[in-house]
């Protein structure tokens, strides 16, 4: 581990108000989240904390009916800026600030198109590298052994903790900046969410993440620092 490397601010959200059909979920969140570390975000059900990672992402921007006040601030590519300004398109930010939700999303697709799919988007048409990318990724998420000789089948046939790997490793072949997990190892066996745990703490070497999480003992084991949310609002202390 490399305990040398300075941390500086990634994100820093300030006067953060989110509302969905008149009713306010987040009200006026300010807080600041170091680089190369994990954060964990915990508290009970129903108090902001999946709304608030659709904040980092603007995934919100999908829901009618929804209302953003505040901003968000991140550093990417080196550059500091909100990243709600009508200079920064969803797609690009998309790209920089990957999101691993609770139930594994696979495609109806091949393991490997899965996991190739973000970079045939980006317009990719390089075969070898894409080829080179899918192994290095499904390695990076304890997959590759698993799965390499079955790359053509589909990803359906994978168990519930191999689809979350999967999820992970698609999530992390365009190289992002910033992670997003929320609840990642809530459907899975504790074998698989050990594996899960394990990936988190290698990727926080060069990756920023935010990661939601109900078991106190999983947030022991894997963050750096504790967030936690109620009635929408940040608690400190």
């Amino acid at each position: 581990m490399n305990n040398n490397r300075i941390k500086n601010t990634k994100i820093k959200v300030t006067d953060l108000t989110f509302s969905y059909k008149g009713r306010r979920i987040l009200d006026g969140i300010n807080e600041s989240f170091e680089e190369y570390a994990v954060t964990a975000i915990i508290g009970p059900s129903g108090v902001g904390k999946s709304t608030f990672l659709m904040t980092l992402n603007r995934l919100w921007e999908n829901i009618p009916e929804a209302h953003l006040s505040g901003k968000v601030e991140m550093k990417l590519n080196g550059q500091f800026g909100d990243i709600h300004d009508r200079s920064v398109s969803p797609s690009n930010l998309r790209r920089l600030v990957g999101t691993v939700f609770q139930k594994p999303n696979p495609l109806p697709m091949s393991i490997f198109r899965n996991v190739a799919f973000p970079l045939k988007l980006s317009g990719e048409k390089d075969k070898r590298l894409v080829t080179r990318k899918v192994e290095e990724v499904l390695r990076k998420a304890y997959l590759w052994d698993e799965v390499k000789d079955r790359l053509t089948h589909s990803a359906l046939a994978l168990s519930g903790g191999q689809q979350q790997r999967l999820c992970m490793a698609r999530s992390l072949i365009l190289e992002p900046e910033v992670l997003l997990l929320d609840e990642p190892t809530s459907s899975l066996d504790k074998k698989a969410a050990e594996i899960i745990e394990e990936l988190i703490l290698q990727l926080k070497e060069r990756i920023t993440i935010l990661a939601v999480s109900h078991y106190l003992d999983q947030v022991k084991r894997i963050a750096d620092r504790v967030v936690r949310f109620s009635e929408g609002k940040i608690k400190n202390g």
